[in-house]
C-alpha cells in the first residue's frame, strides 16, 4: 500500500470508530429507560424507577431479560437524580466519567485524606467493557453480602470477628480504581481471620440504608454489631491500622518476669486457662489480638516479648527456643503448661486448633448456662453421653482442701464422656436446691449428672456420704463412676434444673456507661465526617429538645412570681366543734398536711347544698349513727378515711339517726332493690325500730345513686336495744358498756369498701328522688 494512501485509510478508520461509538452513545438514553421526559421533575423519576424496579426485579420476574433490563433501570436513575450527571448528559448525550477533558476538571479528588470523597469525574477510564468486568471480578464472589444473610450470620458472627466491607456499585470508577488496594489488603487479612464483605449499592440498598452507606466507594468495619465507617487514605497500612483499632484496648497483656506469676495465678478469679505467647516483635501482632478477640469468652493471652532484658528469667524457666514463635498453655497449675506448640510461621488456623482443644480448665466453675451446655452438652445418641461430675461446695478457705482433692480426682480420671466442674452454693443457690432437696445434704457434695433435654431435665444421682476429700470418699466416687458406665440406669433421680445465674455479667451501671461511650463515640464520628444532609435530623432533634429546655426554664423564672403569692383561705362551711376536730381533713387534691378529717353534720340546714344541690362528680361519704356510739363511730370513721380525704371530689359527712329515725328506712324503700333488713312495714317500725349505727353511705346527689356499706357482724343481738325497758338497772349497765366496747369493731371493714369506692366496683342503687330530711327540706325534694 502506498504511504499517501495510509493516512485516507487510517482517517477512514477513526472516523467509522467515532461514528460506532456515538451510535452506541445515542442508542442508550435514560429518558426512555424510565420512560420519562426531558422536563421530569426528580419525584417523578424517582416514582418511574420505583414502579420499573418492582416490575424488572429478577426475584420477582422471572424473563430472562429481566436482570439485563434491571441493570439499566438502575444506571438510569443514578444518572437522572444527579443534577450534574443529569446536565452532562442533557448536554453532551453522555454521563459524568467519560465527559471531555474541560469539563468539571478543577474538582478533581476532593478532600482525600479528610473525607474520603472520591469524585467521579477526576478517573477518565475508557469505556470497554470488558476491562470494567475484568476489575469487578474479584468483588463479584464469595465476599457478596446480602440483607438476610447479613444479619442472620455476618451480625452475630461479629463478635468473634472484625469484619470489612466494602460498599461498591456499577459505573463507579473510583472503586475501580481502589480496587487493587482492596485486593492487596483482603489477600493479607483474611488469612489472619477478619471477615471480608462487599456490598453492592445498587442492588442491595436494604443492607445499605442499614450500614448507613449512602454513596460509593465506602469502607466499614464491622466489630461487635457495631458499624465504624473509615475515613483516611485508601492505602494497606491504613486499612490494617483500622481493623486493629477497632478492637478492644487490652485484649492481650504485656508479660515481664515481674507479672507472669500473677497472670497464671488469675485462673482462680477468672476461670479461664492462660496462654504464654512468646515472639521476638517488640509489638503484639494483630494475629494474636485477632485470636484473642475470638477466643475472649474462653481464655486469657498474654505476650512476651523475647527480645526483652527484662523477660530472661521467664525464657530461662520454661526453657523457651528464641529462634521461633511459642504457646504456652497453662491451666491449674501455673508451674507446667499442659500443651505447647512451636512454628516457624504462626498461623491463625494453627492457633484456633491449640487453643480449641484447651477451652475449659480441668475443674471449671460453672459461672453461667453458656459455659454449662458447652461444657455439659445434651445427651444426643447413647455413644455421645457426657456425664457431668458436679461438687456443690463453698468459698469459704475452710473447703480449699476438699476442692483440692477433687482436682486431683479429676486429674487423674479424665476421660472423653466424663466431665468434671463445681459450683459454689451460694452464687447458684437455684440449681443446688433442685439437686440437694434434702436440707441435712449440706455442702460439699458430690452430684453425678447426665442433661437430657434444653429445658433443663437432667438425670442425676448423688454420691452417698458428702465429700470432704479423703481417699475413702475418692474410692467411692471411682466406684460409683464404673457403676454408671456400665449400667446408664444408675442415676435414678430426674429434676428440672433452672438457668444458671451469669457471675460475670457486669452490673448495670458499667452496662449504660459503655453503651454511652458508644454512643458518645458514634455521634462525634457523624458529626466530624458525616455530610450535613444525613446530619439535619439529629441536629433538628438535639435544637428541638433545646428549644423545649430553655423554654420551659423561661415560663417557669416569669411564673415565679406569681406563684409566690399567699393564697386565700376557703371559706369554712361550718364552724367545728372541739369534739370533732380530731376527724377534720382537707379537701385539696393533694396528700393532706393536716393529721385530722373534716366531718360535717347533715341537718335540715346542711341537706340541700351537702347532698341535693351537690356539684356533679362530687361524692358524699355520710356515716350514719346514733347519740350513744358517736364518739367511738366518729374516731373510726375518721382513722378509716383519712388517707382518702386529700381527694377533692370526696366530702365526709355524718347522720344522726335519732333526729332522723325515718331517713333510712325511706331511702332503703325507695330503691330498686330491698335490702333483707329494710322489709318491716310502717307498724313494725313504730314498735321495733332497727339499728343503723355503722352504716356507710357514699351519696351522689347528681346522678341520683348511692352505694351502702354495711357494718361488720360484731357478735351483738339485735333485739337487745329493743328489750332495754324489761332489764334491771344493772343489766341494762353491764350491756351499755359491753356495746361501747364492741361498737367501733363495725367499721374495721371500711377502709376496704373505700377502695373499692375509688376504684368505681361498688353496686349502685339508683333512687327516684332523695327522701326530705324534715319540714325544711320536704317542700324542696318532691319537687
Amino acid at each position: 500500500m502506498p504511504r499517501a494512501t495510509r493516512p485516507r485509510w487510517l482517517a477512514i478508520f477513526l472516523l467509522s470508530v467515532s461514528v460506532q461509538m456515538a451510535r452506541a452513545a445515542s442508542e442508550y438514553d435514560p429518558y426512555m429507560v424510565l420512560g420519562v421526559g426531558r422536563s421530569a421533575s426528580q419525584a417523578e423519576v424517582k416514582r418511574a424507577y420505583k414502579n420499573l424496579a418492582k416490575e424488572w426485579h429478577p426475584d420477582k420476574n422471572k424473563d430472562p431479560k429481566a436482570e439485563d433490563m434491571f441493570i439499566k433501570v438502575s444506571k438510569s436513575y443514578e444518572i437522572l437524580s444527579n443534577e450534574e450527571r443529569r446536565s452532562n448528559f442533557d448536554r453532551y448525550g453522555q454521563m459524568e466519567e467519560n465527559q471531555p477533558l474541560g469539563q468539571s476538571q478543577h474538582q478533581g479528588f476532593r478532600g482525600f485524606h479528610n473525607s474520603f470523597y472520591f469524585d467521579e469525574s477526576f478517573f477518565h477510564f475508557p469505556r470497554y467493557s470488558d476491562h470494567t468486568s475484568s476489575l469487578q471480578d474479584f468483588a463479584d464472589s464469595k465476599y457478596l453480602l446480602h440483607h438476610a444473610g447479613f444479619n442472620s450470620d455476618v451480625l452475630p458472627d461479629s463478635h468473634k470477628r472484625p469484619y470489612l466491607i466494602k460498599v461498591t456499585s456499577e459505573w463507579c470508577f473510583a472503586c475501580i480504581h481502589i480496587e487493587p488496594v482492596w485486593k492487596e489488603t483482603v489477600l493479607e487479612l483474611e488469612p489472619l481471620g477478619v471477615g471480608i464483605g462487599i456490598v453492592d449499592l445498587g442492588y442491595e440498598r436494604r443492607l445499605a440504608h442499614q450500614l448507613g452507606a449512602h454513596r460509593a466507594p465506602s469502607i466499614i468495619g464491622l466489630v461487635n454489631g457495631r458499624v465504624t465507617f473509615f475515613h483516611q487514605a485508601v492505602v494497606r497500612e491504613h486499612l490494617r491500622q483500622f481493623i486493629e483499632d477497632l478492637l478492644p484496648h487490652k485484649l492481650v497483656e504485656r508479660i515481664t518476669d515481674n507479672n507472669y506469676l500473677a497472670f497464671l495465678e488469675s485462673w482462680r478469679v477468672e476461670n479461664k486457662p492462660s496462654v504464654l505467647l512468646f515472639d521476638q516483635v517488640p509489638v503484639v501482632p494483630l494475629l494474636y489480638k485477632l485470636t484473642a478477640f475470638a477466643f475472649r469468652d474462653y481464655v486469657r493471652l498474654g505476650f512476651v516479648d523475647q527480645g526483652d532484658a527484662h523477660n530472661t528469667r521467664l525464657l530461662r524457666q520454661f526453657n523457651i527456643n528464641t529462634y521461633a514463635p511459642t504457646m504456652l498453655l497453662f491451666k491449674e497449675d501455673t508451674e507446667h503448661p499442659v500443651d505447647i506448640i512451636q512454628a516457624r510461621g504462626m498461623k491463625r488456623q494453627i492457633m484456633d486448633e491449640f487453643v480449641s482443644n484447651n477451652k475449659f480448665l480441668q475443674v471449671p466453675r460453672l459461672v453461667n448456662q453458656q459455659l454449662f451446655d458447652e461444657l455439659c452438652p445434651v445427651k444426643q445418641f447413647h455413644r455421645r453421653r457426657k456425664y457431668c461430675v458436679l461438687l456443690i461446695t463453698g468459698e469459704d478457705p475452710a473447703f480449699l482442701p476438699g476442692s483440692k482433692a477433687f482436682l486431683d480426682f479429676a486429674s487423674v480420671n479424665r476421660k472423653d464422656v466424663l466431665r468434671f466442674a463445681y459450683v459454689y452454693q451460694r452464687q447458684q443457690q437455684p440449681l443446688c436446691q433442685a439437686l440437694l432437696h434434702s436440707e441435712e445434704a449440706l455442702p460439699p457434695q458430690v452430684v453425678i449428672l447426665e442433661r437430657r433435654s434444653h429445658a433443663g431435665k437432667v438425670m442425676y444421682r448423688s454420691v452417698s456420704g458428702g465429700w470432704n476429700g479423703s481417699e475413702e470418699d475418692k474410692y467411692r466416687l471411682h466406684e460409683q463412676l464404673e457403676l454408671l458406665q456400665k449400667d446408664p440406669t444408675y442415676l435414678s433421680s430426674d429434676a428440672t434444673l433452672p438457668e444458671l445465674n451469669n457471675e460475670m455479667a457486669p452490673i448495670f451501671i458499667i452496662q449504660w456507661m459503655n453503651a454511652a461511650y458508644d454512643y458518645i463515640v458514634q455521634m462525634y464520628d457523624d458529626l466530624l465526617y458525616s455530610n450535613w444532609r444525613e446530619m439535619m435530623p439529629i441536629l433538628s432533634l438535639i435544637f428541638s429538645a433545646l428549644f423545649i429546655l430553655f423554654g420551659t426554664v423561661i415560663i417557669q423564672a416569669f411564673s415565679e412570681p406569681g406563684e409566690s403569692k399567699p393564697r386565700k383561705a376557703k371559706p369554712k362551711e361550718q364552724p367545728q366543734t372541739e369534739e370533732d376536730a380530731s376527724s377534720r381533713a382537707s379537701t385539696s387534691s393533694r396528700p393532706p398536711k393536716k393529721d385530722f378529717v373534716e366531718v360535717t353534720e347533715l341537718t335540715d340546714i346542711t341537706y340541700i347544698s351537702n347532698l341535693v344541690k351537690l356539684r356533679p362528680g362530687h361524692i358524699n361519704v355520710v356515716l350514719v349513727l346514733t347519740g350513744a356510739s358517736k364518739n367511738a363511730l366518729l374516731r373510726k370513721f375518721a382513722k378509716e378515711v383519712f388517707s382518702f380525704s386529700g381527694t377533692q371530689t370526696l366530702h365526709f359527712s355524718f347522720l344522726n339517726g335519732d333526729k332522723h329515725r325515718h331517713w333510712m328506712p325511706s331511702l332503703l324503700r325507695s330503691t330498686s332493690e330491698s335490702l333483707p333488713s329494710e322489709g318491716q312495714s310502717d307498724d313494725e317500725e313504730g314498735e321495733e325500730s332497727p339499728d343503723y349505727a355503722g352504716h356507710v353511705l357514699a351519696l351522689n346527689g347528681h346522678k341520683k345513686y348511692f352505694c351502702l356499706f354495711r357494718p361488720v357482724f360484731t357478735g351483738e343481738d339485735p333485739n337487745d336495744s329493743s328489750s332495754e325497758t324489761s332489764f334491771s338497772s344493772d343489766s341494762r349497765r353491764k350491756s351499755r358498756s359491753r356495746s361501747r366496747s364492741k361498737v367501733h369493731h363495725k367499721l374495721d371493714r371500711l377502709g376496704l369498701w373505700m377502695e373499692r369506692l375509688m376504684e368505681g366496683t361498688l353496686p349502685r342503687l339508683q333512687v327516684p328522688a332523695w327522701p326530705p330530711l324534715g319540714e325544711t327540706t320536704a317542700s324542696f325534694t318532691e319537687s
